[in-house]
C-alpha cells in the first residue's frame, strides 16, 4: 500500500542539523522494526524506505551523542567508549540497507546511541571538570 508520505534522506544531515531529535518515535520504529520476524513481513520498497528513515534517525542521534562525549575531558573513559561507538555507527551507516536483517541492524544501532546518549546525560563539561580540580 502506498502512502503520500516520504522518508528524509539526508546522509550529511544538512537539514536536520540542531534540530531535537524525536525519541519516542524513532524508540517505536526500532521496536517495530526488531518486533518483524520474516522478510515476507515487510514489502521490499518500505525496507528501503526503513532504512533510510533509520539512517537518518541513527545520524541525528550519533550527532547527540558526539556533542556531549565532546564536553568531556579526552581522557574520559565516557568519551573515549562514545568515540569507539561513533566510529562503528559510522561504519554501519556507510553501508547499503536493502534487507530485514540490515534494518534491523540499523534498529538495534540506534538503540545503542540512545544509550549512549542516557550514559552522557549528566556529563561534566571539560572546562568545568578541569576548574573543579585541586
Amino acid at each position: 500500500m502506498s502512502t503520500p508520505h516520504v522518508v528524509l534522506y539526508d546522509p550529511q544531515g544538512r537539514l536536520t542539523a540542531g534540530l531535537p531529535s524525536d525519541r519516542a518515535v524513532h524508540e517505536q520504529v526500532v521496536r517495530t522494526t526488531l518486533a518483524w520476524s520474516s522478510p515476507l513481513e515487510v514489502p521490499a520498497g518500505d525496507v528501503v524506505q526503513i532504512g533510510h528513515l533509520l539512517a537518518g534517525a541513527a545520524r541525528a542521534v550519533a550527532e547527540d551523542v558526539r556533542a556531549r562525549a565532546n564536553r568531556l575531558a579526552e581522557d574520559d573513559g565516557r568519551r573515549l567508549f562514545a568515540e569507539l561507538i561513533l566510529q562503528e555507527a559510522h561504519g554501519r551507516l556507510s553501508q547499503p540497507c536493502t534487507s530485514l536483517h540490515g534494518v534491523q541492524n540499523r534498529a538495534r544501532l540506534i538503540r545503542a546511541l540512545y544509550e549512549r546518549v542516557d550514559r552522557l546525560q549528566d556529563a561534566v563539561p571539560a572546562d568545568e571538570a578541569a576548574a573543579t580540580s585541586p
